[in-house]
């Protein structure tokens, strides 16, 4: 009887409360064990303090090449710098890609330097970009291409902006890789060969001039 009686006791207990949490506003679910951990502080993803902060010296970008330490006036040295990366198909295929993208509005998708902005002199840019496909400008080594994209040159402004280290190189081999008829393109990796870049960034050999002029 008395084991009857604590039965019903029970029930009575458990009935209650689940009339209690069913008669209960929902919106105002009550009291929460570390309640920051079910409703975190809202995050303010976009700061223009930080934004605009430039990174720590000295530190490199997870994924990116190491930094480029020539100067804008060192041109003689940047004619000797290697491309680090070691490239397949694919990746001239992005060089393409970006550079119809970045430079063929001046310089064509021919390379031919008559691009839309041009137009044969009847573009709104009265002067002729330079020609990249053929004459003075298809002598430039990758190096030197990477430079100019880095720093610019004459009325073209730098590009370090817009394509990070890694993209400008891709860009620079697949302008050598048309030019001339496709007489300068370097060689490229079998894709399924193809290894890592290396990590860091070609550096050029010690030279004593560095104000050759462009």
């Amino acid at each position: 009887m008395k084991r009857t009686s604590n039965i019903l006791i029970a029930a009575a207990v458990v009935s209650g409360a689940m009339l209690s949490a069913c008669g209960k506003d929902n919106r105002k679910p009550g009291k929460h064990y570390m309640p920051d951990m079910v409703e975190s502080r809202a995050y303010e993803f976009y700061s223009e303090r930080l934004s605009t902060l430039k990174p720590v010296d000295g530190t490199v970008k997870r994924g990116e090449l190491l930094p480029y330490h020539l100067k804008a006036a060192d041109t003689a040295l940047a004619n000797a710098v290697k491309n680090p990366l070691i490239l397949s198909k694919a990746d001239l295929e992005e060089g393409k890609r970006l550079f119809n993208i970045y430079c063929a509005i001046c310089h064509g998708s021919k390379l031919d330097g008559n691009g839309p902005l041009y137009n044969g002199g009847a573009g709104p840019y009265v002067a002729a970009p330079a020609n990249l496909a053929s004459g003075a400008k298809a002598s430039y080594t990758e190096g030197r291409l990477f430079h100019v994209m880095t720093f610019g040159y004459n009325a073209m402004g730098s590009y370090a902006s817009q394509l990070d280290r890694e993209q400008r190189w891709k860009v620079a081999a697949y302008i050598r890789s048309v030019q001339n008829g496709g007489a300068n393109a370097g060689p490229v990796a079998n894709e399924a060969t193809q290894t890592a870049p290396a990590a860091p960034a070609a550096t050029a050999p010690a030279a004593t001039d560095s104000s050759a002029k462009h």
